[in-house]
């Protein structure tokens, strides 16, 4: 005879939580989801309005600016693309850029070249000096370029400058520094004392991320320190020159520090000398505001299209080798 066993059912307490449903999860889940697009973007709004504020909403008036005209007796008015065409045809802007590019010419190969040089040198050299001419060749950069153009305003000064008077030590004469002839050779003289330092210390930074191994092969296969520095180093760091080169051009097309501050000096910087300080001019000097958006935007347009091109056949130029 079998003994019955009885059977309970097991308390409540006992019985194993129920799982959670499955919607609630992938609700919680999008939730999570949906929260860090917000908070993303919460994070990216202070820059953004700074943006719109400081950069948007000012080339936007300048831009409208630019479209515009206003005289005492019409008042403002829209005159579309009127001011472009007059910058086009503005015998003064032209001469500007003409001159503008002359002096690029000369000065931003030899100012990269010295550049280059430089940092060849520091990165051949391993002596404790190499610090310290990193430092004072870096050291010009650090001067605002009003205080260089006045000191070397003062320098090239007849009247209380010492390279004036140096050929008079051998019977010449003196030097004018501000005559036509040598303008641009002084001003050229200011821009690559004040920015060698830097192109150099960005050359030499990308020196120090060649592998040295490709130095060591090259000297197993006989090079000399000479062929490695032209046919090794200086390919290596083709992207750093074309960089440094980019930004010289861009500066070079935007340059208005110094002539704006030898005007003191010489009577030959015209308010048109170059084309920002043509700009700078018409609208500070002469309140003409609108025409002075105008070249504005289109010494911009003229930049880009350089930069562009120089970048379009550097990439071409590299593809090819």
């Amino acid at each position: 005879m079998t003994r019955s066993v009885p059977i309970t059912a097991p308390a409540a307490d006992d019985l194993p939580p129920s799982p959670r449903p499955v919607e609630s999860q992938s609700r919680r889940r999008r939730r999570r989801v949906t929260a860090h697009p917000v908070a993303g973007a919460l994070f990216v709004l202070p820059f953004f309005l700074v943006v719109v504020a400081f950069l948007v909403v000012p080339l936007g008036y300048a831009f409208w600016l630019s479209l515009s005209s206003k005289s005492l007796a019409l008042g403002t008015r829209f005159t579309g693309i009127d001011n472009y065409v007059r910058a086009f045809t503005d015998p003064v802007l032209l001469d500007g850029l003409l001159r503008v590019v002359l002096f690029g010419l000369v000065q931003i190969p030899v100012m990269l070249g010295i550049a280059l040089a430089g940092a060849l040198t520091l990165d051949a050299v391993t002596t404790k000096f190499a610090v310290a001419f990193r430092l004072i060749a870096f050291m010009p950069y650090a001067v605002p370029a009003v205080v260089g153009a006045l000191m070397w305003g003062f320098l090239y000064s007849r009247t209380f400058g010492p390279f004036a008077d140096l050929p008079t030590l051998v019977g010449g004469d003196p030097i004018d520094f501000f005559s036509a002839s040598l303008l641009l050779v002084s001003l050229g003289n200011i821009v690559t004392w004040a920015w060698t330092g830097y192109n150099m210390i960005i050359l030499y930074s990308a020196l120090q991320g060649v592998p040295r191994e490709m130095y060591e092969a090259a000297v197993i296969d006989g090079a000399t320190p000479v062929q490695i520095a032209l046919r090794v180093k200086v390919p290596a760091i083709r992207q750093a020159i074309s960089l440094a080169a980019i930004f010289t051009v861009i500066g070079t097309m935007q340059f208005f520090t110094e002539p704006q501050i030898m005007a003191r000096f010489a009577p030959q910087i015209s308010a048109g000398y170059t084309p920002n300080l043509y700009a700078y001019n018409q609208a500070f000097a002469y309140s003409d505001f609108n025409y002075s958006a105008a070249l504005s935007f289109t010494l911009g347009f003229l930049v880009f299209v350089v930069a562009y091109a120089f970048v379009f056949v550097n990439r071409r130029r590299g593809a090819r080798s």
